[in-house]
């Protein structure tokens, strides 16, 4: 366990600002600060619950005052309750395999990668990500991090999610899937296997990141109730939103 008395935040920076991938007409800007050597990890995990979230070594949070539309979320795995349509999207992929693996990138991995990007994201912002822009996405990282596969019966790679493990739950950090199978809600499913993971092993929470009310790439998040968000007096649960 880490020394609390000799922890440090380190330093933090802003980025310019750019155009919100969320909202049209709006711009954003990004606190962020590095993510390396044997405090990486107790950094990763104090500034998750403080809203941040990872992208290789760098760790950041929305700053775009006055804007205050990005709510961090987690799933209490406890009290989550399967509704019936989550149970049909359970037994829609019951037939899959699902590996946890280190965090190496293949081509395999990066070929449905970018079948993925090519038809849900042709023009957001890792529209050109190359092989070597994905290998740094899934291998440059200092924190305990790993991949889950999923596959089917014929050993097809057909959906793929890097995950950070947090003292008390998991943060999804980004997830990919075959486009051409959209009656298995691939998305869905992939959160629901890692919220049965974590009823398995006594794991709180699932950290989805953030929730934007009035974003249609959002709204699959506020399916997963109760859902917790992040507030200046801590945790609560999400309630209502501005959509």
């Amino acid at each position: 366990m880490t020394d609390q008395s000799t922890f440090r935040l380190p330093s933090f920076y802003l980025t310019d600002l750019s155009p919100c991938p969320y909202l049209d007409g709006m711009q954003e800007r990004k606190m962020f600060t590095h993510l390396e050597g044997e405090m990486a990890d107790e950094l990763l995990n104090q500034l998750s619950h403080n809203g941040f979230r990872r992208s290789q070594n760098i760790i950041y949070r929305p700053a775009c005052e006055p804007c205050m539309a990005c709510r961090s979320v987690r799933i209490d795995v406890e009290r989550f309750a399967v509704t019936t349509s989550f149970r049909r999207t359970m037994a829609r992929n019951s037939d899959l395999i699902e590996t946890i693996t280190p965090p190496q990138a293949s081509r395999e991995q990066y070929d449905l990668l970018r079948r993925y990007l090519d038809h849900r994201h042709e023009n957001g912002g890792m529209s050109d990500m190359t092989s070597l822009d994905y290998i740094n996405m899934i291998e440059d990282t200092s924190v305990d991090t790993h991949l889950v596969e999923f596959r089917s019966r014929d050993d097809t790679l057909i959906a793929c999610m890097l995950i950070d493990k947090l003292r008390d739950g998991l943060s999804l950090v980004y997830s990919f899937f075959d486009p051409i199978l959209q009656k298995r809600s691939l998305g869905n499913y992939m959160v629901l296997s890692q919220i049965e993971r974590a009823r398995r092993n006594g794991i709180g929470f699932i950290y989805l990141g953030y929730y934007v009310a009035n974003s249609p790439k959002m709204s699959y998040k506020k399916r997963f109730m109760p859902l917790q968000e992040l507030g200046s007096d801590g945790w609560k649960d999400l309630e209502g939103d501005d959509g």
